[in-house]
């Protein structure tokens, strides 16, 4: 039985036949039978709103269309915004698309509550042997896989190549990068008006988290609805070691209180040697950065436990009450063919899922400026447990992220830090 997303879920329901969604249910056309021979048509919610994307999508579907008649793939695009309320509204009024788009942090309450399907027994055991193991653990949520993963970003330091060697700084090679390099290069490269690093902080909370498992970081302790903060020095690592940095000049001060977006124009203008982005920045940073700027992308940063860093990727699910679950799943089949993962990673900047398509993505880049150490930062992804927590997202938001703005911003220290992360996890799921 499927339980209540959210208190408010029945206003929602109640709100649904004021909305013109009928063309996203699955099961609103009656007419085709999954099992008569006539077609079938199956709606696919996208939430891509990159350009290159949303083309690159619809090629996919166009191809596939084109090949499969008996099975006709409608893309229906969806907001970013206010996403998550979309699908509760929808998933409560039973209008939900067949095939939804979104992310497993976004998707793993609605599993919880019972509106996915298990995809590990829909898919090609070929589509489900090829994803990244540490991936496939991410959307695998209490034995069952609950979204096809396609795509996902990991945190990179991009650096301005003259700054540092003008600094007289030995620039890392190899497979990895340490977190003191970083501070030394750093430090170096700090002079005058310029910093060693901008760092868009203003919602730091992912990155802290996803950086801090190469210090063994967890953040959360037990399973299910035992889930809770349990906030340990490993936990702490990264935003020590970053307000640190803060406290002696080599970071930005004013950046940390921007986006990450918003602080590339420090490094465009030489004001900053470096700056820690999402990787799939590299498509605006080649597009967007001075003709002159020498920049490269550094090896990915380590910490104790190496560089791995949380898989937090992108997802194709399947409606629990989609008549068309198996029609839906050779489509997902199609769409984590090597080759349109690769059409969608490079459209979107990111990192394939798969090991066949990032080897792939990884040979097309070969020679493409900052590509080939991107490609090797997907290499330590693991699925951290909390990102399927409940109440995570809420606990985000509401709690970790005031909580660290404030130790950045020396409001508070590491154990005050600690203290309400671990009570603010009560109060929320209290």
């Amino acid at each position: 039985m499927k339980k209540l997303h959210r208190a408010s879920i029945a206003l929602a329901a109640a709100a649904v036949t004021a909305l013109t969604l009928a063309s996203c249910s699955a099961g609103g056309d009656t007419t085709d039978d999954a099992g008569d021979g006539e077609p079938v048509s199956i709606t696919f919610q996208s939430f891509s709103d990159q350009p290159a994307a949303i083309e690159a999508t619809k090629e996919i579907v166009d191809a596939w269309n084109d090949d499969n008649p008996e099975i006709q793939v409608e893309i229906v695009q969806a907001p970013t915004d206010s996403l998550d309320d979309k699908l509760t509204t929808q998933f409560a009024g039973e209008v939900a698309p067949d095939i939804i788009h979104y992310e497993v942090l976004g998707i793993v309450p609605f599993a919880r509550d019972g509106y996915l399907a298990d995809l590990s027994e829909l898919l090609s055991k070929e589509t489900i042997d090829d994803i990244d193991p540490g991936v496939l653990a991410s959307v695998t949520v209490d034995d069952q896989m609950i979204g096809a993963p396609t795509e996902l970003q990991t945190y990179v330091v991009f650096a301005n190549k003259k700054l540092l060697e003008a600094a007289g700084v030995e620039i890392p090679t190899g497979d990895s990068m340490t977190w003191d390099e970083l501070d030394e290069i750093a430090k170096a490269t700090t002079s005058g008006d310029v910093h060693g690093i901008t760092w868009g902080l203003k919602s730091p909370t992912a990155a802290f988290m996803s950086l801090g498992m190469g210090f063994g970081s967890e953040y959360f302790t037990g399973e299910g609805d035992d889930m809770k903060v349990d906030v340990k020095d490993a936990d702490l690592e990264v935003p020590n070691r970053v307000r640190s940095m803060i406290e002696d000049g080599s970071v930005d001060p004013i950046g940390v209180t921007q986006s990450g977006s918003d602080v590339l124009a420090t490094f465009y203008a030489g004001k900053a040697a470096m700056t820690v982005q999402g990787s799939y920045q590299v498509a605006n940073i080649a597009t967007d950065a001075p003709a002159d700027m020498d920049w490269i992308v550094l090896p990915p940063l380590a910490g104790s436990e190496g560089a791995v860093q949380a898989a937090n990727p992108q997802t194709l699910s399947i409606n629990i009450d989609s008549p068309y679950q198996k029609q839906a799943a050779k489509f997902l089949d199609y769409f984590m063919q090597t080759d349109n993962l690769v059409k969608m990673n490079i459209a979107d900047g990111l990192i394939p899922t798969t090991i066949s398509a990032r080897e792939a993505l990884a040979e097309q880049t070969a020679d493409q400026n900052g590509w080939p150490e991107i490609v090797q930062s997907a290499e330590g992804l693991d699925g951290p447990a909390f990102l399927q927590a409940n109440g995570f997202v809420r606990w985000k938001d509401t709690v970790a992220t005031p909580a660290f703005q404030k130790f950045l911003g020396g409001e508070i220290d590491d154990k005050g830090l600690a203290s309400e992360l671990d009570d603010g996890w009560a109060q929320v799921n209290g």
